[in-house]
């Protein structure tokens, strides 16, 4: 495992302390961002996509989690469907992170960065079927 620092979650108290590893921060946002219509992929490495062809899911591929003195940022690069306005489906994307991040760890993000690195046009899943 990597040797990134834990995210401290709660104080100290007497059943102990909670901490959280980037990773884990990676997959919810992952998860959050698949949950958004207009969303067609995110994008993977090499690594996740070999992965992916054994029948393992990778839910934290294409996103990126920095801890900062000042704050959590993520950055998150996806492929869009052809269609949809592309700042709309950005917006939902920060919106639906930020939220289920903070509801599930309590941690406020800093910043949630969209990269949209690609479209799908709907004739290119038409030609492979």
């Amino acid at each position: 495992m990597s040797e990134q620092p834990l995210l401290e979650v709660s104080d100290l108290n007497e059943l102990g302390k909670v901490e959280i590893a980037p990773e884990v921060l990676e997959v919810i946002a992952g998860i959050a961002a698949t949950e958004i219509p207009g969303v067609y992929a995110m994008r993977g490495n090499f690594a996740s996509g070999v992965a992916e062809r054994f029948g393992k899911k990778s839910h934290s591929k294409g996103v990126k989690v920095e801890l900062k003195e000042d704050g959590v940022s993520i950055d998150i690069y996806v492929i869009l469907k052809f269609g949809p306005p592309i700042p709309k489906v950005a917006q939902d994307l920060q919106t639906n992170i930020r939220q289920t991040i903070f509801s599930m760890t309590a941690i406020d993000l800093q910043e949630v960065n969209v990269h949209v690195v690609g479209i799908q046009m709907e004739d290119d899943v038409e030609e492979s079927e």
